[in-house]
């Protein structure tokens, strides 16, 4: 990679998570609120994606299996971009403290079950 590539610079959440198909609408509103809080704290992007292909021939792990998918639910696949690591901790410490999001994240009336959400942080490796 060339020095200076932003890539390089870039970091990403990432998301897949299983959630009731009777419940995507309620997700969408969800992440909808939560996206405005990350990306006025500083994320560049907020992605939210909802399941449509999702048992591709010929691929080992598919997302429904990653997230013990039920009968009845969806998976949404999601990303948060920032600066760097460092960027997005800062970020992050800002968005757990923001009072709107406290009010909607609470377990028991989240749309989805929280136990079965795969996460994880990742480095930007290419970006074209």
């Amino acid at each position: 990679m060339k020095k200076g590539n932003k890539a390089m610079h870039r970091y990403v959440d990432g998301f897949v998570l299983p959630v009731p198909k009777r419940n995507a609408n309620a997700y969408r509103r969800i992440a909808q609120k939560a996206g405005r809080i990350w990306r006025e704290h500083g994320a560049l992007e907020y992605r939210e994606c909802i399941g449509d292909d999702l048992k591709p021939k010929g691929i080992v792990l598919q997302f429904p299996r990653t997230v013990r998918l039920k009968r009845g639910e969806t998976v949404f696949f999601s990303w948060i971009v920032y600066k760097s690591r460092a960027h997005r901790d800062q970020v992050n410490a800002k968005v757990m403290k923001d009072p709107r999001l406290k009010t909607m994240m609470d377990t028991k009336s989240m749309p989805f079950d929280f136990k079965r959400m795969a996460y994880g942080g990742f480095k930007m490796l290419v970006d074209i």
